[in-house]
């Protein structure tokens, strides 16, 4: 049920422009994903500009890209060979300024992603260090070292890569003998900097400038706890203070970074990839000299369950209360299992691991895929939306092995299917060899695309009254107009057990039925939207935002 038409363009946001970040709806893209402008099957920003009227439709604030700069691709633009060129496959760096001002002009700013714990090992400063030789000046911008053993066959220590595997590669030295080993906490093709050495510092803050004085509005920074490491490289040990996550002196680069942010007459924004479970130490990186915001992980990584989510809303509005920062909601990203996937499953959490074969329930899924929508955008903060979730897309699980580019389903042996699944390019037409990705009809995407995605495809949803586009298009017109969701005043309801409700200013309620009976509403004076149809009472699995009498 939706009470509300799609408008043909979003109403600008009821919020000063110097604090546009703490209520935006953020859309993430993903190039290679998105849309296809050249017709190669690869999504490139000839495609994303083609399709900004789209976004704008939607109602979006503003575009989060992920890499897009030269890459090698071994792990989706996220091993980085020249920050200030766009990959050829996605187009060019005056492209990208003529996105970022087409962007602007139908009200959407851009945040570009920097990764500042790793490049690429086809950056010019890591093949400058390998060509270098031991010792030398150019290795000391990352973390080459000996290895243990007799003859240096051993890393520098046992500890494991994030993507699986062990975290060192040994070299072959420029006179052809094993020689040492260098960190890389990702994939062996994403070498770890060394941010005790000035010039990886002084790099990063003029890669900041680059971007900034192109117009973009902020940057979200990937892995952000990780880049400083003890150089010591002691073992993992557990009790004591961890080698190279959320070290102290992290916090001195992204002060830094907020000086270059603050120095800019129009704000410029940091938007930090925080994964921690210390409510206090996550709380510093929200400081006033330190980042705007940073991602709310807790609140997607919990199952459907009313008191599990009310804990994660308690939990985050008490960490960001003292530092007066404003909270992220977000369902999804490039790295997560797609809602309408996991809401079906009898382990509806997110976790890291995961495995071929899990039985998923998808009607079950896409109908709390629709609540949880409704329940992310009505708290208070910002809302992130990642590309293709506004249309209802589940995980693609079933991809052909030799399909499959994720470094981390290789690196594990194919234990785990890797993340591939969720970043299977969008589907914008009924027809085509890519349902409308590509703007050749014959030419395939790069991931292989389910029959599925016909019925789900933009074209398809975009004039049906019951459909996840459509709901989407009303929650975030009605985000941007009522009153009550522009602030930051929040208050519990308890209308049942098992039914989540709060109340956000003094007439609009949300309320979400977790239970498997339908429930009673509330005395309230119209029904504003529903994520399915009431008959009176409130569903299992189903959202509703009500005006309260007053």
């Amino acid at each position: 049920m939706t009470t509300l038409s799609s408008p043909a363009v979003a109403a600008p946001r009821h919020t000063t422009p110097d604090r546009w970040w703490r209520t935006a709806v953020v859309y993430q893209v993903y190039p290679r994903s998105f849309a296809d402008g050249d017709g190669d099957g690869t999504g490139d920003l000839a495609g994303v500009r083609a399709r900004l009227p789209y976004l704008a439709s939607l109602g979006v604030d503003a575009l989060w890209f992920t890499p897009w700069y030269a890459s090698p691709l071994a792990d989706g633009g996220y091993d980085v060979a020249d920050y200030r060129a766009i990959d050829p496959a996605f187009g060019t760096l005056a492209e990208a300024e003529a996105l970022i001002a087409e962007a602007r002009e139908h009200g959407i700013r851009t945040i570009v992603d920097i990764v500042p714990n790793h490049v690429s090992d086809r950056h010019a400063w890591f093949t400058e260090a390998v060509a270098a030789g031991p010792g030398s000046l150019q290795r000391q911008r990352f973390w080459f070292r000996q290895g243990r053993g007799e003859h240096g066959e051993l890393p520098p220590t046992d500890w494991p890569s994030t993507f699986g595997g062990a975290a060192w590669t040994r070299v072959t030295e420029p006179d052809g003998r094993p020689g040492e080993w260098y960190l890389h906490l990702f994939a062996s093709e994403q070498p770890d900097l060394n941010w005790s050495h000035p010039e990886v510092r002084r790099e990063h803050e003029d890669v900041l400038r680059f971007w900034f004085d192109r117009g973009v509005a902020g940057v979200r920074i990937d892995s952000a706890t990780m880049p400083v490491k003890d150089p010591a490289l002691p073992e993992l040990t557990e009790g004591s203070p961890h080698p190279f996550v959320d070290r102290d002196e992290v916090h001195q680069i992204y002060r830094s970074w907020r000086a270059v942010a603050d120095s800019y007459a129009e704000q410029r924004v940091l938007i930090g990839e925080v994964w921690l479970d210390d409510a206090a130490r996550f709380a510093r990186y929200l400081r006033p000299d330190e980042m705007h915001s940073a991602f709310n992980f807790d609140f997607m990584r919990r199952p459907w369950d009313a008191e599990q989510l009310r804990e994660s809303i308690d939990d985050t509005l008490a960490s960001h209360r003292p530092v007066r920062a404003a909270p992220t909601w977000v369902l999804s990203n490039h790295d997560v299992t797609r809602p309408v996937t996991r809401y079906g499953r009898e382990d509806s959490s997110f976790l890291h691991a995961r495995t071929f074969g899990v039985p998923t329930d998808l009607e079950l899924g896409y109908r709390r895929a629709r609540a949880a929508a409704l329940l992310s955008a009505a708290l208070p903060g910002s809302l992130y939306i990642y590309q293709g979730d506004e249309l209802g897309l589940p995980e693609v699980d079933d991809l052909p092995a030799e399909a499959r580019q994720d470094p981390v389903f290789r690196r594990t042996g194919g234990a785990d299917p890797g993340r591939d699944g969720c970043r299977v390019p969008l589907p914008w037409s009924e027809t085509g060899a890519s349902y409308g990705f590509s703007t050749d009809p014959r030419a395939t995407a790069w991931l292989p695309q389910p029959a599925v995605w016909a019925e789900l495809s933009v074209l398809r949803q975009e004039n049906a009254p019951a459909s996840m586009l459509t709901l989407y298009r009303a929650a975030l017109e009605l985000r941007r107009t009522t009153p009550a969701l522009i602030g930051e005043d929040f208050a519990w309801l308890d209308p049942a057990p098992g039914v989540l409700g709060f109340r956000r200013g003094g007439d609009f309620a949300c309320l979400v039925n977790f239970t498997a009976e339908a429930q009673p509403l509330p005395p309230h004076a119209e029904v504003l939207l529903a994520s399915g149809e009431l008959s009176g009472l409130l569903p299992a699995d189903t959202a509703v935002w009500l005006r309260l009498k007053q």
